[in-house]
């Protein structure tokens, strides 16, 4: 009985790491050979996901932003003043298609977070530029955001912190290199 309590949490949910054993053992055992290395890292960066990106949804809530759109005005706010890029420069930065782009820029200038302009140099250029507006909305959002991730990860050591990025980082951009897209969807979505 001891060991039984082990596998599970206060809660009484399966302990992470114990569902992610019991997966590969189950698979091993009803298909002998079957490569299970894998399922020890993407099933908790799955959970993992799916967990953060909850809360990151409940915070923004909160706060009255949608995903999208701290995407769009993180990435125009990162930019330095005057705040501007085109759109092209935008998906590149956001890893989302150019629909998706304009998709978001759309909404985001009917709710007065950002305007659009003919771009200077280049023919259908498009630049958007954050407002007054995008920008308190940015600055007001992003300490809230980022403070509570910061809650959800100290779990883990700065050291342990610092390592478990690299590792995320290396992992990540080799996934992407062998997948050949650069677009990023919500977890589980198929197009951006």
């Amino acid at each position: 009985m001891a060991s039984e309590d082990n596998e599970y949490s206060a809660g009484g949910t399966p302990r992470p790491g114990h569902a992610v054993e019991e997966i590969a053992s189950a698979w091993e055992r009803e298909r002998p050979g079957t490569p299970v290395s894998s399922i020890g890292i993407v099933t908790p960066i799955w959970r993992l996901a799916k967990l953060l990106g909850d809360d990151r949804r409940r915070v923004l809530a909160r706060a009255g932003v949608d995903t999208a759109t701290l995407d769009l005005l993180s990435v125009l706010r990162r930019s330095g003043p005057p705040y501007v890029l085109t759109t092209r420069e935008l998906g590149t930065r956001s890893l989302v298609t150019a629909g998706a782009v304009s998709q978001r820029v759309a909404k985001a200038e009917r709710e007065g977070l950002v305007v659009r302009r003919a771009g200077a140099g280049r023919v259908r250029s498009v630049e958007v530029a954050l407002t007054e507006t995008g920008h308190a909305v940015i600055e007001a959002t992003v300490d809230r955001v980022l403070g509570r991730e910061a809650e959800l990860v100290n779990a883990l050591t700065p050291e342990q912190q610092a390592q478990l990025a690299e590792l995320l980082g290396i992992l990540f951009d080799d996934v992407r290199a062998r997948l050949g897209d650069d677009r990023i969807t919500q977890v589980g979505d198929t197009d951006a």
